[in-house]
């Protein structure tokens, strides 16, 4: 355990932990309809108390706004009534989906009568450490009920508020139903200990989800002792193939841009070959200048910027020299860096060097082109002649999502109800004995 942790912080968050893995083990013999009757319970709760969770949630909007939180943040951050009804939304979405728990992933007979079946098993007590994002505390729960596994959650101070709201309404809808609370709880009360108890709760947690800034999730992975499942950041790039059809490019980058700045999947760069930067371009950053998007731009992409002597984009506003930080960065904000490509080549090297592995897209009319693209690029997600805002567990059909995997392992991309599942296996015999 950490010097710096406090032994009664770390026992208590321990004890949290367990009483949520005992309920779980009961949740787990729950069939799927009872479980989908309480979803849909939920649902009709997060309705009634929508004025209390918005209320709640004013609160931390105002103190957010004291506090100075940029743009992007306090988007995230906001969770009024269409938010909380949106959410209620999603919960019941979750619950008309089938049930993972039991399906059978593969089975076979082994040569001496041994029949063996894979078959899916809920993961057990999942941590979850969040920023901002009071939706968040409504996703996870949904999805982790439905699919058999209780949830500890730590969802930040600037949301303290709004997720206790939350989290009271989500607990008594449990008890009345004949759930035992425990299976959704919070150490936000316990702050940075809190978080830290967790990724010290080996044995206690099986599993710890981080969903935030790059900041947040690599001191989770990089401290945590506890198995993690990486999200990502998201340094999303859009690539404008020499194909491409500028009357499709232009409404793609802007709304993967704009229509929600804070989000992981808004596209944070923009690749444009070679060929056509010079027809395209100005075109396209005058839509984006007139959506109020700052270009951080190479010295090619500056160059055929400036000359075109765009409305509201002269050097130093609106229009600023891109240095080797800003390809790795991440803005969350109406920023967004702008750089020439030689070849399709270029591009996939040069995004594959600095993307977070989450989404990334190709608008081109040429199919070998986008065929070389879907196939070199090495992240979760890719899209062809479409916006990067359609990485989402909501929009691909999961309801909701625990967040947008970008590891290796087991899930990748938006995790819904399957990613949160492991399996076993389960051998059916007659007295076979290995000789």
């Amino acid at each position: 355990m950490s010097d710096e942790l406090s032994p009664e912080v770390f026992q208590t968050v321990c004890a949290k932990a367990d009483a949520a893995g005992v309920a779980q083990r009961r949740l787990a013999r729950a069939n799927a309809e009872s479980k989908n009757e309480l979803l849909n319970a939920i649902a009709d709760a997060l309705d009634s108390h929508a004025d209390r969770i918005a209320g709640a949630n004013e609160l931390d909007m105002i103190e957010a706004r004291e506090s100075g939180m940029d743009a992007g943040k306090l988007d995230r951050l906001l969770f009024d009534v269409p938010r909380v009804a949106a959410a209620a939304i999603g919960v019941r979405h979750v619950a008309t989906l089938p049930d993972p728990i039991g399906e059978i992933v593969r089975g076979y007979n082994l040569p001496n009568g041994l029949r063996l079946t894979q078959t899916r098993v809920p993961m057990g007590v999942i941590g979850m450490i969040y920023e901002a994002r009071p939706n968040v505390t409504v996703d996870v729960a949904s999805l982790c009920l439905k699919s058999g596994n209780a949830a500890l959650l730590r969802g930040g101070h600037a949301a303290e508020r709004t997720n206790a709201a939350t989290l009271a309404v989500i607990r008594e809808a449990l008890g009345e139903h004949g759930f035992d609370p425990a299976l959704v709880d919070t150490v936000d009360e316990y702050g940075r200990d809190g978080a830290t108890a967790m990724m010290e709760a080996r044995g206690h947690i099986d599993v710890l989800v981080p969903r935030g800034g790059a900041g947040l999730i690599q001191a989770v992975v990089r401290n945590s002792k506890v198995p993690v499942i990486e999200t990502g950041a998201g340094n999303v790039h859009i690539y404008v193939d020499r194909s491409a059809d500028l009357d499709k490019a232009i409404p793609i980058i802007l709304n993967a841009k704009t229509q929600r700045v804070g989000v992981c999947n808004a596209a944070e760069k923009l690749l444009i070959h070679r060929d056509v930067a010079s027809a395209y371009l100005p075109a396209i950053a005058a839509a984006l200048a007139e959506a109020r998007v700052e270009l951080h731009a190479d010295e090619e992409a500056y160059g055929i910027i400036d000359q075109a002597a765009i409305d509201g984009l002269a050097a130093g506003e609106g229009l600023v020299a891109a240095t080797d930080e800003d390809w790795d960065t991440e803005y969350l904000a109406l920023t967004m860096g702008v750089k020439v490509v030689d070849s399709i080549d270029a591009a996939i090297e040069h995004i594959n060097a600095h993307s977070t592995g989450h989404t990334e897209s190709i608008i081109a009319e040429d199919y070998s082109a986008i065929e070389e693209f879907t196939a070199r690029i090495d992240s979760a997600v890719v899209m062809v002649n479409a916006s990067t805002r359609f990485t989402d567990g909501g929009v691909f059909g999961f309801g909701a999502e625990l967040g947008i995997s970008t590891q290796k392992m087991h899930a990748r991309g938006p995790m819904g109800l399957r990613e949160m599942t492991t399996t076993k296996w389960i051998g059916y015999g007659s007295g076979q004995v290995r000789r």
